[in-house]
């Protein structure tokens, strides 16, 4: 089996079976004597074990070329994950929907590709792969509960060849 995986452009409702996306819309209110706005509710922030700690962490990703092949998806099947970019021109984020045995389900392999001021979060035991940065390297705050436990984050290597992009000469529009 050898499948090929072109990203989509990142919207609320594309990725929604994934987690949301975390962004500056939606309905806001002042705050700080009128020199911001606060948009609250953003993601649906989850931690399933009492003894797990918030960790936040700040992630750097080295750019990667497209055609990107897809050798590993990891979950956390007690904590949701957020990516926030700091510094980023685009990544890509890659998910995948449970099969019926819980593993992975590659038919379903969705990648998206995201702009700068668009954060995601992944909700409790999505299938994802490690951000990949496509321009330059990229740094995230990452926000997950965690407490040293082999549960805090599963590996599986995806048995087949799967590639996720085309090449591209200049950023989507």
């Amino acid at each position: 089996m050898s499948l090929v995986v072109s990203p989509e452009p990142l919207t609320a409702a594309a990725f929604a079976p994934f987690g949301q996306v975390v962004a500056a819309e939606g309905a806001s209110i002042a705050a700080n004597q009128g020199t911001a706005r606060r948009f609250d509710w953003a993601a649906r922030l989850a931690n399933l074990r009492p003894g797990a700690r918030p960790n936040l962490a700040v992630f750097r990703s080295t750019p990667k070329p497209l055609p990107f092949p897809l050798r590993v998806l990891e979950r956390h099947p007690y904590s949701s994950q957020a990516f926030l970019p700091m510094r980023c021109v685009r990544y890509l984020v890659i998910v995948a929907p449970a099969g019926a045995d819980g593993l992975p389900a590659l038919d379903g392999v969705r990648a998206f590709e995201c702009r700068p001021g668009q954060g995601i979060n992944y909700e409790v035991g999505v299938w994802h792969h490690p951000i990949v940065a496509l321009d330059d390297e990229a740094d995230f705050v990452m926000l997950a509960w965690e407490d040293g436990s082999a549960g805090d984050c599963v590996e599986w290597h995806v048995p087949v060849q799967v590639r996720v992009g085309r090449e591209l000469s200049s950023p989507l529009p």
